[in-house]
């Protein structure tokens, strides 16, 4: 009795020390994943480059703080981003390419990293599962558009 109560104990003890762990693992991930893919044009921890590519540090956390917000921001990594927008009082006319072929993991790894680039304490998390669901509908780039402006309309995004 007392071999099987430890037995239970420690399966028990590792799978919390599993998820603390994947916890940690996924955020060192995300800003992995930011690094190989997004920092060339995002710059590093999300500064932007002015007239060419919008800061993110400081944004997407307020983006991703309504369901809303997050299929949007799930939306650009999985279909990219064309034509101009508005980003903090600045206009961009960029290109924003697919990011598609990351996982659904790793697209919400990096976008959860992103969010945590604020002062937003708790910052907001997007999960494989909301990355998932956005993967299921597939959008064009006028579609985004759209989603943005309604977005926009409902919550500013800055």
């Amino acid at each position: 009795m007392i071999k099987k109560g430890l037995f239970l104990f420690a399966g028990a003890a590792a799978s919390v020390l599993g998820v603390m762990a994947g916890s940690a693992h996924a955020a060192s991930d995300g800003a992995a994943v930011y690094n190989t893919n997004c920092s060339v044009c995002h710059q590093a921890a999300g500064a932007g480059m002015p007239g060419q590519f919008p800061v993110l540090k400081n944004r997407i956390d307020k983006i991703a703080s309504s369901p809303e917000g997050k299929t949007y921001l799930a939306d650009v990594v999985l279909n990219g981003l064309h034509g101009p927008i508005q980003a903090g009082g600045v206009t961009y006319a960029g290109f924003m390419p697919s990011l598609k072929a990351l996982s659904d993991d790793d697209i919400a790894a990096v976008l959860t990293y992103v969010a945590s680039l604020s002062d937003s304490k708790p910052s907001p998390t997007i999960t494989a599962d909301e990355v998932k669901a956005a993967r299921a509908t597939p959008k064009k780039s006028s579609e985004i558009q759209t989603e943005r402006n309604a977005l926009n309309a409902a919550h500013p995004i800055p």
